[in-house]
């Protein structure tokens, strides 16, 4: 079975909606089989959470996955770009415990794997 990841890499800023912090988070292309899994590049070893089911803490108020004590929020407008546009795989970093909100939509997202195109 054939799988898809990014051509090349791209990033978003903006303010998160829980937390108001600038947030900049890059999705990366990934090698066959990776999945997709976030990275806290701001936390000490940079912990690597995978977006699986099994992984989701929090519903309230938005999905929150976690491994330990690293977390990351909002982020289903940037999972469900990845899951429209068919990507198996890809490494988002982050820099803080969620990601921006952008326009509050998948918009961003969506245009920005379009821009970048799939591989």
């Amino acid at each position: 079975m054939k799988q898809r990841t990014l051509k090349s890499a791209f990033s978003v800023a903006g303010k998160g909606l829980h937390s108001g912090l600038n947030i900049e988070a890059s999705f990366n292309p990934a090698p066959a089989n990776h999945g997709i899994k976030f990275e806290r590049i701001d936390l000490e070893g940079s912990p690597v959470i995978d977006a699986l089911a099994e992984n989701v803490v929090e519903t309230t108020r938005g999905t929150v996955i976690a491994r330990g004590e690293a977390r990351v929020s909002t982020i289903e407008h940037a999972l469900a770009s990845l899951y429209a546009a068919g990507i198996d795989n890809c490494l988002i970093k982050v820099n803080a415990p969620e990601l921006p909100i952008l326009d509050g939509s998948a918009k961003e997202y969506a245009d920005k794997i379009q821009e970048v195109g799939l591989e």
